[in-house]
């Protein structure tokens, strides 16, 4: 997690990541939408639910177990970053609207990185932030590139990338 005051890695906190209950939980179930539901029965949160919950909480589930038990809950990698996504940016990097998969995409990378082992997530990441940076600079520079045909791939920056591109 990022400095406390910074707003950049609160709102990567709040991004949704899929989550799957290892536990039945009593009392949750309206975080599965059973909010009207009229039994503490029915106000479960079912073994084995998926609901998309804050990064930061998610996390805390994940890691908070007692000794000898499973997680409450196990993370799931986001869609932001599933496996279609990262073909998408292996193929083409500049093509690809990071904003509209997540505002924050390299820090919830990063952050999930910290939970997950994958290794080529990281090379494509890698690969994909040196690639628009090129990209980026190139529209620094060109002012009618910004205005014309780049548009479309500067809305598409996300909130790491618009930092760097100021100057």
């Amino acid at each position: 997690m990022g400095s406390y005051y910074n707003v950049d890695a609160i709102l990567t906190d709040a991004q949704k990541i899929p989550c799957t209950f290892e536990l039945t939980v009593p009392g949750l179930g309206y975080w599965d939408g059973n909010s009207g539901a009229d039994t503490d029965s029915e106000r479960k949160m079912k073994q084995g639910a998926r609901v998309e919950l804050p990064l930061w909480l998610g996390e805390m589930l994940a890691v908070s177990q007692r000794l000898g038990t499973s997680p409450l809950v196990t993370l799931d990698i986001p869609a932001a970053l599933s496996p279609r996504v990262m073909n998408a940016l292996k193929a083409n990097p500049r093509t690809v609207d990071l904003r509209s998969l997540a505002p924050h995409l390299y820090g919830l990378a990063e952050r999930i990185l910290d939970l997950f082992e994958e290794d080529e997530m990281v090379d494509v990441l890698s690969e994909t932030f040196k690639k628009r940076a090129a990209e980026i600079a190139d529209h620094a520079h060109n002012p009618r590139g910004a205005v014309g045909e780049g548009g479309d791939f500067l809305r598409g920056l996300d909130e790491t990338e618009r930092m760097r591109e100021l100057p």
